[in-house]
């Protein structure tokens, strides 16, 4: 499929697992893609498995000067954007081990991690937001996390930076939806890179017991629906949350127990 013919996307975050991942599925749905990262080096062999449609720019996604610089190289290269997702996420271990409940974990972790996964993400829209409109129009997608739904034990910043996400989502969708804006977000259970792979086997089994679906999922399921979002053929749909979790939702806690004990 060609659905995205002549468009430019720009992907946060787009050196990790699920940005190189959407990166490929956006240009071979015929996109322009940028790259961006705060590594470099990352961007650019993300860029190269584009085969010349793409741009890698280095980029902080929590600091406006450097992504309103990134829109501003992204239309002088390209001419236009079309397409904004905010994949950006801080990624940081020694900075996430300390993401724990709301009594042990330090102020300055709760702050970046709220600057990086939900600043961030307002950073992004409002410089991408008039570049969309001078086109008449756009799509943005942010990444939320089924973490933004539900409580848990521990990364009570990441669940609660998610949880943002998801009505930042629904307040840009209703502020500049009569401007051609369109505005979603997706919100993936376990997506297995081969980083979590080979870093976090026992999560992933762990995971695994919980979905309906044969098979946990990929970057390439999430760059699917992604690309879907960015697309004309979505055009009546915006504000929404979607997940893609393999129906981890849409069981009761106990479902992987009594599925265990039946075989």
């Amino acid at each position: 499929m060609q659905r995205l013919t002549g468009k430019v996307a720009i992907i946060t975050g787009g050196g990790g697992g699920i940005g190189s991942g959407t990166a490929k599925r956006l240009a071979e749905e015929g996109a322009k893609v940028v790259c961006a990262d705060i590594h470099l080096a990352s961007a650019r062999r993300a860029v190269e498995a584009l085969g010349g449609q793409g741009l890698a720019v280095e980029c902080d996604s929590a600091d406006d000067a450097s992504v309103k610089a990134l829109v501003e190289r992204t239309l002088e290269h390209f001419g236009r954007l079309d397409i904004l997702f905010n994949n950006a996420a801080l990624t940081d271990p020694e900075v996430l081990q300390h993401d724990r409940t709301a009594i042990e974990i330090p102020l300055d972790v709760w702050r970046r991690v709220l600057d990086v996964n939900l600043t961030g993400y307002l950073i992004g829209c409002r410089h991408a937001i008039p570049a969309m409109i001078a086109n008449d129009g756009g799509s943005i997608i942010n990444m939320a996390s089924g973490s933004g739904t539900l409580g848990d034990l521990a990364r009570i910043a990441y669940g609660t930076s998610k949880a943002g996400v998801i009505n930042l989502t629904r307040y840009i969708a209703t502020q500049y939806g009569r401007q051609g804006i369109r505005c979603n977000a997706v919100a993936p259970g376990l997506i297995t890179t081969p980083a979590t792979a080979a870093n976090a086997p026992a999560v992933v089994a762990l995971a695994s017991k919980y979905v309906l679906t044969r098979r946990v999922g990929t970057p390439e399921d999430v760059g699917a629906l992604v690309a879907f979002l960015a697309a004309d053929e979505s055009g009546y749909i915006t504000g929404e949350c979607i997940g893609i979790n393999g129906g981890k939702n849409a069981c009761q806690p106990h479902f992987a127990e009594m599925f265990e004990q039946a075989l």
